[in-house]
């Protein structure tokens, strides 16, 4: 579904990692960890193309849609947040558009005309029937507050708004979903409701999440980020501890083996 092919990291003389090459499968649920500073957040902005990497490459599999959990609260101050989670839809929301122009212009000129006789089928197909219902519930799932879905977006705190960007690239459906930290200002209910929804989402979901409970519900693999390389386990985040702990032990052994034998 997605990849890195040989992806290296540098800022000056510091490696973050070096030659990374992993592939996330379609209809799995990846939980990237790693300690501090080890880049998971500057690899995940690779992945979603806000970052050039220093050499490599990230490939998507063709035709496959990307969405990714934006961190600029204020870029949509001036829009409502029912508008601010339609685009998150962008083929939606162009039909919206479009399909408000035609209905509300005073004169249509003739392919205008034309087109309104095939854009109901393309909006309905798209979602358009059942955008406003769908767009609520997410909001209701997430805590936002129905009295203020009609406000603009700079009225809300900054927790508020991390909801409603939550909930927009949600309402995309994207083949690819890219989650840093989700989970950040959410209630413990808002936060089994995208546990929930993640569970049962089809597309791949790679998730950054310093939240144990959150990464042991989540993902059916953890890819961990250390050592300035990527390592790959099945399971969620208790497992592959387990995995990793075990293979700490054998590689232990196998060292305690080889230095009785050279003595």
């Amino acid at each position: 579904m997605i990849s890195a092919v040989s992806v290296t990291m540098r800022y000056g003389e510091k490696t973050l990692f070096e030659n990374v090459s992993v592939k996330f499968r379609a209809g799995n649920r990846y939980g990237l960890i790693g300690a501090n500073g080890s880049g998971k957040s500057t690899f995940m902005k690779i992945l979603s193309g806000q970052l050039e990497a220093s050499s490599g490459e990230v490939a998507l599999d063709t035709g496959c849609t990307m969405g990714f959990l934006r961190q600029d609260h204020n870029t949509f101050d001036h829009e409502t947040v029912m508008n601010t989670v339609y685009q998150g839809n962008e083929t939606l929301w162009k039909l919206h558009l479009e399909r408000e122009h035609l209905y509300t212009a005073a004169e249509l000129t003739p392919e205008e005309e034309e087109r309104i006789g095939l854009i109901e089928e393309e909006f309905g197909e798209a979602g358009g029937y059942t955008m406003e219902t769908d767009a609520a519930k997410m909001l209701d799932g997430l805590g936002l507050p129905e009295e203020q879905r009609e406000d603009a977006m700079e009225t809300l705190s900054a927790g508020l708004k991390l909801r409603v960007l939550l909930a927009r690239v949600l309402f995309g459906k994207p083949d690819v979903l890219l989650l840093d930290e989700p989970t950040n200002h959410l209630d413990m209910t808002s936060r089994d409701w995208l546990e929930n929804f993640l569970q049962q989402y089809t597309g791949t979901v790679i998730v950054i999440s310093h939240d144990r409970f959150f990464l042991n519900a989540v993902p059916t693999h953890i890819a961990d980020l250390d050592y300035q390389e990527i390592r790959m386990f099945n399971g969620n985040y208790d497992d592959s501890m387990t995995t990793n702990a075990m293979l700490m032990e054998k590689r232990s052994r196998e060292n305690a083996t080889k230095e009785k034998t050279h003595r």
